[in-house]
């Protein structure tokens, strides 16, 4: 066979396998990945004044600060069971991550993660009770987990 004909071959070759790819590949979107498992976290609080540091009213939805040295980022999902003061009943909250303490924060603050809650029932539900529970204490000055 001459180098000319062999050149040709595989220029072929090369050809076919780019036009495979792009009947293939091309216009076609890519298979989804499926999407990571919610990382689940339980949270007890005992305290009115427990309940004041961690609860983040500002938050579309409302908001909890919990006190974790696991690694997160902003936008992951998380699922908490949250137990209120004396309620023996655990709140199930779907929330996402949307505020990040890291180690050795300014002021001492506690590291951790805010996790809105999501627009759902259950977020709802949280919202309503843990405001209750705090009534008036909410408008307090006093500093809190975040701000």
């Amino acid at each position: 066979m001459a180098a000319s004909e062999q050149r040709l071959s595989l220029n072929g070759a090369i050809d076919g396998f780019r036009l495979k790819m792009a009947e293939t590949d091309i216009g076609k979107p890519a298979p989804a990945a499926a999407p990571p498992r919610p990382s689940v976290l339980s949270l007890n609080i005992n305290s009115k004044s427990a309940l004041y540091a961690a609860y983040m009213p500002l938050l579309r939805n409302g908001g909890i600060f919990i006190p974790t040295t696991r690694g997160y980022s902003i936008g992951d999902d998380v699922f908490m069971l949250l137990s209120l003061m004396d309620d023996p009943a655990k709140l199930p909250i779907a929330g996402t991550v949307v505020w990040i303490t890291p180690a050795g924060a300014q002021n001492s603050k506690a590291q951790g993660i805010g996790v809105q809650f999501k627009s759902d029932e259950s977020g709802a539900e949280a919202r309503r009770r843990i405001e209750s529970l705090l009534g008036g204490v909410m408008q307090s000055g006093r500093p809190t987990h975040t701000i």
